[in-house]
């Protein structure tokens, strides 16, 4: 694996897409491996531990929302939706779900490559600069990417963990979607300001704030974590 950048799972029942796709990435020093339905994607992921899953929404056997659905419950694994229909419906729900970004086909080779590396640097930075934040009944470790709410630890994939961090170690700074996007999913990333607000969503659905800090909605502006 020496040189290789990552291990990337690609999810598709359409061989030609597949190939395709496999292409591009091993030719950007990624390695690979296919499944095209989601039993195999299962198995596979089990086996593989890729860096980083390409999943398809539409799916024979398993539908790609019930793999990232069966991915979120034990892993942090980001993955990466593809989506032939371009329907709002779609990419907020896969969002929602826990996918860390979404690509709607047919796509440009240097679009996904781009989104894929921008998923990948956000997971892979190195977080050991960065300290614990202690808040009431929340505390945030940036080294272990970990949250522990009201005594329980709670599960999220690293995209959320940053964005949770980063607002939290800004407190009472009110940001922009624009300023979130760029500063947790970096200055190339090619998504628009509707991630920020789901993103948002799923982490109100599992914090409910404590006695002196609250996800503040600045109406007309962005948001921003609050500490009385």
């Amino acid at each position: 694996m020496d040189g290789l950048l990552g291990k990337i799972l690609i999810v598709d029942d359409d061989e030609n897409i597949c190939e395709v796709i496999k292409m591009y990435l091993q030719s950007a020093n990624y390695d690979t491996k296919v499944a095209n339905n989601g039993r195999i994607a299962e198995e596979i992921f089990l086996d593989y531990k890729p860096d980083l899953v390409l999943l398809d929404m539409m799916l024979p056997h398993i539908d790609g929302i019930d793999v990232l659905k069966w991915i979120r419950k034990e892993h942090e694994t980001p993955v990466v939706m593809l989506t032939a229909k371009g329907e709002t419906f779609d990419k907020v729900l896969a969002l929602e779900l826990g996918a860390d970004d979404y690509i709607v086909k047919p796509f440009e080779p240097k679009e996904m490559i781009a989104r894929v590396k921008a998923v990948l640097r956000r997971y892979n930075v190195d977080s050991s600069n960065k300290e614990t934040l202690y808040f009431s009944e929340l505390v945030v470790d940036a080294n272990s990417y970990n949250v522990v709410y009201k005594n329980n630890e709670i599960k999220m994939p690293p995209k959320e963990f940053e964005l949770l961090y980063y607002l939290a170690s800004n407190k009472n700074r009110v940001f922009t979607r624009e300023q979130l996007l760029c500063e947790v999913w970096g200055y190339d990333y090619p998504g628009d300001s509707r991630t920020v607000d789901v993103h948002v969503k799923r982490l109100r659905e599992k914090l409910h704030g404590g006695s002196n800090w609250q996800l503040e909605t600045v109406w007309g502006v962005g948001y921003k974590f609050e500490v009385k």
